[in-house]
C-alpha cells in the first residue's frame, strides 16, 4: 500500500521540519561568539540532534513532493511558492546556520562604509565586535565579492549602525529578496526551454539547499543566482540589453555568474540577431554596468585580483583532496615536491574546467541555458573550494532546463546527500558530533516509518 501524499501533508511535513532545525539552531548553530554553547554541552548536543531531526524531515516532506509533481495534475506555480513560503518562514529569525559566511559579509559591509579598502585589507583591519565574529582564516583576507554586494552590505551597515542582530536579520532579508528572484524566474525559464514549471520549482527553489544554505545560512549566493535567472528570462524575451544588465550585476556579486554572458549572446542569436551584434550589445552593456556599478560603490576594481583567496586546510574539493594526497605521498617518500602538489592540482583542475565547459558549450549551443547550469555545476565540482552551496550555481538552471526526468532525479540524490553534509555551526565535525548528527537523521526516519505505518494501517484494517 502507497503511503498517502498530498500537498498538504508536505507542507505540514517540511514546515516541522524547518521549525526543529531552527530551534535545535539555537543551540547548535553559527552563533555570534558571545552565545555560543561549548560543543561538549548538552544543549549543544540536543542542537545537533534536533538539527539534523529537522533536516531529514526536510528531505523527506521535498522527496514527497516530488512525487506530487509527476502526477497528472501536479501542484500550480502558485500553490508550490506558497509551500516555499511556510517552509522558509521558520528559518526567518533562527541564528545563522551551516557557515559563519554571514558574519564576513557585515564586517566587509562595515568596512566599505567606513571607506576601508575592503580588497587590501581583512576584517580584522575593522576591529571590534563585527570583525571579532568572523573566522580566523578569512580575518586577514581581503573581500573575494562584487563592488554589487559590498555596496548592498554597505548599505545595510549604514542602516543597522553595526548592529549584529539587526545586520543579520537584514542580510536574510537580502536572501530572501535573491530566493524571491530565483522562484519567480524559474517558471518562466522553464516555459522558455520547453520543460514543466512545477518539476522546476521543485528542483531548483523548494530544494533543500536553498533553504538550508540561501535562507538559513544567509549566503550572497541567492542574489546572484536571482539576478541571474532574471536576465537570463529578460534575453529570452524582448529585453537583451537588460539580460545583459542584470547578468553583469550578478557577477558583480560573485564572479562564476559571469559564464550567464555568453548564454546572453546565444540567446539573440536564437532570436535572429547577427552574432556580431549580438556580441557587441553585450560586450558593452556589461562594460556600461561594470563602471557604472563599481562608480556607485565606490569600491574600486581591486575585486578582480582579490578572486584568489585562501583556501580552508580542511576544504574536500576533489583537487584539493587530490593534492592533500599527493604532497603527504611525496613528502613520504622524501621529495621536495611536496609543497607544490596542491597548486599543481588546482591548476589541473582550472584546465580541465577550461576544456569541459568549451566542449559543453560547443555540444549544447542550441541550449544556452542548460549549457550555463552544466558550466557553473562543472566550475563548482572542479574549483580550489567546494560548499554544498555551490551546487546550487549550476542546480538552479538545470531545474529550469533539463532535457528529461532523468538528469533531475540524479540531481536530486546529489541535493540529499549535500543537505546533510556539512554541521550547523559551519565547523569541522568531531566524531562525537558526528554520532549526535547520525542520531538526529535516525530518529527522524524511525519517526518518519511510524508515521507511516500508522497512516497506512485503517486501510490495511479496512481491507482486511
Amino acid at each position: 500500500m502507497a503511503f498517502p501524499v498530498d500537498l498538504r501533508r508536505c507542507q505540514v511535513l517540511g514546515l516541522a521540519g524547518t521549525a526543529v532545525l531552527a530551534l535545535g539552531g539555537e543551540t547548535a548553530g553559527a552563533l555570534p561568539s558571545a552565545d555560543l554553547f561549548s560543543p561538549a554541552s548538552a544543549q549543544a548536543a540536543l542542537g545537533l540532534v534536533g538539527v539534523y531531526f529537522g533536516v531529514v524531515l526536510l528531505i523527506a516532506a521535498w522527496l514527497l513532493l516530488g512525487r506530487l509533481i509527476r502526477i497528472a495534475e501536479p501542484p500550480s506555480p502558485r500553490s508550490l511558492l506558497l509551500v516555499l513560503a511556510v517552509w522558509a518562514a521558520p528559518l526567518l529569525l533562527a541564528p545563522p546556520l551551516f557557515s559563519r559566511d554571514v558574519y564576513s559579509y557585515l564586517a566587509q559591509g562595515a568596512m566599505v562604509d567606513a571607506h576601508m579598502d575592503v580588497y587590501a585589507h581583512g576584517p580584522a583591519a575593522l576591529g571590534g565586535p563585527l570583525a571579532d565574529e568572523v573566522a580566523p582564516l578569512w580575518q586577514h583576507t581581503g573581500a573575494p565579492y562584487g563592488p554589487v554586494f559590498l555596496a548592498l552590505a554597505s548599505g545595510l551597515s549604514g542602516l543597522t549602525r553595526g548592529q549584529l542582530p539587526a545586520g543579520l536579520f537584514g542580510m536574510r532579508l537580502v536572501a530572501l529578496l535573491g530566493v524571491g528572484l530565483m522562484a519567480a524566474a524559474l517558471p518562466r525559464l522553464a516555459r522558455q526551454c520547453g520543460a514543466d514549471p512545477a518539476a522546476a520549482l521543485w528542483l531548483g527553489a523548494l530544494n533543500p539547499l536553498v533553504l538550508l544554505h540561501l535562507v538559513a545560512g544567509a549566503h550572497n549566493d541567492a542574489i546572484m543566482l536571482g539576478l541571474l535567472g532574471t536576465g537570463l528570462v529578460a534575453a529570452r524575451g524582448r529585453w537583451p540589453i537588460l539580460g545583459a544588465v542584470l547578468v553583469t550585476l550578478a557577477a558583480l556579486v560573485k564572479a562564476p555568474a559571469a559564464l550567464g554572458l555568453a548564454a546572453v549572446v546565444l540567446l539573440q542569436i536564437r532570436a535572429g540577431h547577427r552574432p556580431a551584434k549580438a556580441a557587441t550589445t553585450t560586450v558593452v552593456a556589461s562594460a556600461v554596468t561594470t563602471v557604472a556599478a563599481t562608480a556607485v560603490a565606490g569600491t574600486g576594481y581591486g575585486w578582480i585580483g582579490a578572486l584568489d583567496t585562501p583556501v580552508s586546510a580542511h576544504n574536500w574539493a576533489l583537487t584539493s583532496l587530490l593534492g592533500r594526497a599527493t604532497g603527504a605521498l611525496l613528502e613520504h617518500l622524501g621529495s621536495g615536491l611536496a609543497p607544490f602538489a596542491i597548486p599543481a592540482w588546482h591548476a589541473l583542475g582550472l584546465a580541465v574546467t577550461g576544456a569541459a565547459i568549451l566542449a559543453i558549450w560547443f555540444r549544447l549551443r542550441p541550449s544556452p541555458v542548460y549549457a550555463l547550469g552544466l558550466s557553473l555545476a562543472v566550475v563548482a565540482a572542479f574549483g580550489p573550494a567546494i560548499r554544498p552551496w555551490y551546487a546550487l550555481w549550476g542546480l538552479f538552471l538545470i531545474a529550469a532546463a533539463a532535457p528529461n526526468t532523468s538528469v533531475r532525479h540524479r540531481v536530486a540524490a546529489v541535493t540529499g546527500v549535500l543537505a546533510l553534509a556539512v554541521l550547523p555551526s559551519g565547523g569541522p565535525a568531531d566524531i562525537g558530533q558526528l554520532v549526535l548528527a547520525v542520531s538526529g537523521g535516525v530518529l527522524a526516519i524511525v519517526v518518519l516509518w511510524q508515521a507511516r505505518q500508522a497512516a497506512e494501517a485503517p486501510t490495511l484494517g479496512r481491507t482486511a
